[in-house]
């Protein structure tokens, strides 16, 4: 099959922020825009395209990363030249700014080219948009920012651009200004091009283009020439040009702008209001000049799993096939979904694929176009696309799809562990193995959500990376799967480790007549650097231990850190090295070592200075400055460490701490009692640390007594 739009004019990207920045308003008018829906859906209003989901639909807010494509002809082309030929294809996921569903953003941009960075235009640069700046730093994903609501009162496209500078990167250009502020915002002065731009209509879908108003020529010229002296850097031919003095057009300081945009030396920044419908176009024409392509990237690189040799895939329909899967979602209507991108050659539906991470094939069914809850089906789908694929029996988040011929490993997505845990139970007993089911799906969709089983009250844990996030998932099964479900308090999710080295044995014998039971090991513990997980090592040298037996003692290491040793929670960052032991010819087993190795390492962890470790979260509360030493008093409290202190508008304080997630569950009830609703807050997961000895002491005792 022919393909419809060149790579060239493909862009595959996302729009990320922090929550309430405006992501889907400004999706949502895309959508409008680029005809693929004829009337805005508001948020507010609950009836938006790209949220779809009850739940979204309820709280305002994305839950779910939303998949969709559209097409655009630049706005500044003359209505002669808007012909298909000049037609851009859009492939765009609407990501969640809330710091629970943090998720759907790093695994969405780790397939995408390209990015919209979306900011309040009162808050500037909040939490989320760190921790999603950061996201696209590890994935080298050029990026274009827009400061959007900038009809609201109190925002400021200076200020926000400045925290742009300040927090995220130098390298943010303004090619848009402002035209007005606040409830005057009337639209944009387009710096490239020395033009006022206004958006008119009922929804700004008519934009006129004019000169620049005599009262903001000055300044305009000023934004300008920063922007010219700043593009002129990252070139040599412009360079000189400029220190000649020399006149630089537009259309070659687009194509420099596109180069560095590309190479992460410049970020374009565009000024707007999507709820007001003002500058979304111009937002677009960005995405188009200044983001990648497919073709613009260097070819994927990954591992061939037989030969363990680097490869490389080049986004060429003709390549062999290649892709990654980035994300499960349950259809009611066709069942499990399997989003993938497609990085080299072409699928076709009906063929068989090799998923090189699990090295088994599966049957390709039927592959779906994407537009947020709706769907188109495919005959084939080609290199530098986004689809889903129904049916796939193995396949989870982060696994390679590769023809079975040329197979090859690409990079897997690396999730956070999550850090608040509740316990829950069907509520009939027509619920329990409906709830079965339901855990098992919703665990397959999102890597960041796991089950437990307790073994001693036979109860099942869930964990995620917030109260929000639990919620949410209860609320699902309930809606979704009809299970009804009684959830407890949410937990802390607690991690044990090890302060000191330590040395241990563990000897299981057992003879009852006939055949006995004979393992024998020793083990070394020794505390690694936070975060580093666990690692097992086998230094055992001519076979005191049988190489069959190496892997039970190890399968028995891991289950006791699972299981923990000090109050049941799982322990961390440490090494566990087998450097001696001993068998029996006729009684050991692999049994017998696995129990050994178990029984080693619980008394190796005592040894070596069992510590509680507990999640410490980043937090930002915004409040009016005539509560600042109340919710100081409070946070000091709640053993918090306050970082910083800065002032975000007149009267407005923002500190930044960093405080225990014990200390921080029903905070907003707190906060709005002691600021009376002014006050706003934001918490996202920053480390581990260990507990304090005399809280540990209780918490140990709560669980051990």
């Amino acid at each position: 099959m022919a393909r419809e739009y060149p790579l060239e004019r493909t862009r595959n990207i996302g729009i990320i922020a922090h929550i309430d920045a405006g992501k889907t308003t400004v999706s949502e008018r895309i959508l409008f825009y680029t005809g693929v829906s004829h009337k805005i859906g508001e948020v507010h209003e609950g009836d938006t395209v790209m949220d779809w989901m009850e739940q979204e639909r309820e709280r305002g807010i994305t839950i779910t990363a939303a998949a969709t494509n559209a097409f655009w002809k630049p706005s500044y082309l003359a209505e002669a030249q808007k012909t298909k030929d000049n037609e851009y294809r859009i492939n765009l996921i609407d990501t969640p700014g809330h710091i629970d569903f943090t998720v759907e953003v790093k695994r969405s941009l780790r397939v995408l080219d390209g990015a919209v960075v979306v900011f309040d235009g009162v808050a500037g640069v909040e939490p989320q948009s760190e921790t999603n700046w950061r996201y696209a730093d590890d994935y080298r994903v050029p990026r274009i920012c827009f400061i959007n609501k900038l009809d609201r009162t109190g925002a400021s496209f200076e200020k926000s651009l400045a925290s742009i500078y300040e927090r995220l990167t130098p390298n943010a250009v303004a090619l848009s200004i402002p035209i007005g502020s606040e409830a005057d915002f009337e639209g944009v002065i387009d710096l490239l091009n020395e033009q006022a731009v206004r958006f008119l209509g009922e929804r700004g879908e008519r934009i006129e283009r004019g000169p620049i108003p005599d009262a903001l020529k000055e300044t305009a010229a000023e934004w300008r020439a920063k922007m010219v002296e700043k593009i002129s850097e990252t070139d040599d031919a412009l360079t000189e040009k400029f220190l000649n003095a020399e006149a630089i057009t537009p259309a070659e300081l687009k194509v420099a702008l596109r180069q560095a945009t590309l190479a992460a030396k410049l970020v374009p920044v565009l000024a707007g209001s999507a709820l007001k419908n003002k500058g979304v176009q111009l937002v677009l024409d960005a995405v188009v000049d200044y983001l990648p392509s497919p073709l613009d990237l260097p070819p994927v690189k990954g591992v061939n799993p037989k030969t363990g040799a680097e490869e490389e895939r080049a986004a060429k329909d003709d390549a062999p096939f290649a892709a990654l899967a980035f994300k499960l979602q349950s259809d009611p209507f066709v069942g499990q979904l399997t989003f993938f991108r497609v990085y080299s050659g072409t699928l076709a539906a009906g063929s068989y694929v090799l998923n090189t991470t699990k090295g088994e094939q599966e049957r390709v069914g039927r592959i779906l176009r994407l537009h947020a809850n709706h769907r188109e089906e495919l005959k084939e789908i080609q290199a530098g696309n986004i689809g889903a694929i129904v049916g796939l029996k193995i396949t989870r988040t982060g696994d390679t799809l590769a023809d079975p011929d040329h197979p090859i490993v690409l990079e897997q997505i690396q999730f956070p562990e999550p850090v608040v845990s509740l316990r829950i139970e069907p509520k009939t007993k027509a619920d329990q193995e409906k709830m079965g089911i339901a855990l098992r799906r919703l665990s397959e969709e999102d890597p960041t959500f796991r089950i437990k089983g307790d073994v001693e009250t036979g109860e099942t844990i869930i964990s995620g990376m917030g109260e929000l996030h639990l919620e949410i998932i209860v609320d699902r099964m309930r809606r979704e799967f009809s299970v009804e479900a009684n959830a407890g308090r949410p937990q802390v999710a607690y991690k044990e480790t090890v302060k000191k080295a330590a040395e241990a044995e563990g000897k299981y014998i057992r003879q009852t007549g006939g055949r006995g039971q004979y393992g024998h090991v020793r083990l070394r513990v020794t505390p690694q650097e936070r975060g580093k997980g666990f690692e097992f090592v086998n230094e055992i040298k001519g076979g005191v231990i049988p190489q069959e037996f190496i892997p039970a003692v190890e399968k028995g290491v891991r289950e006791a850190t699972d299981r923990g040793v000090l109050a049941g929670y799982p322990v961390v960052d440490l090494q566990v090295a087998l450097y001696d032991g001993s068998f029996h010819d006729v009684d050991s087993s692999e049994a017998a070592f696995k129990i050994a190795g178990s029984m080693a390492f619980q008394e190796g962890a005592r040894r070596a200075g069992l510590v509680l470790l507990e999640p410490i979260m980043r937090v930002e509360v915004v409040t009016p400055e005539q509560f600042l030493g109340d919710v100081t008093g409070d946070l000091n409290a709640k053993r918090a460490r306050i970082q910083a202190m800065n002032e975000r508008a007149m009267g407005v304080k923002v500190i930044e701490a960093q405080v225990p997630l014990a200390e921080m569950f029903g905070y907003a009830t707190t906060l709005r009692s002691l600021t009376q609703g002014r006050a706003s807050f934001t918490m996202e997961f920053s480390h581990y640390e260990e507990v304090p000895s005399n809280i540990a002491q209780t918490i140990v005792a709560g669980r051990t007594g």
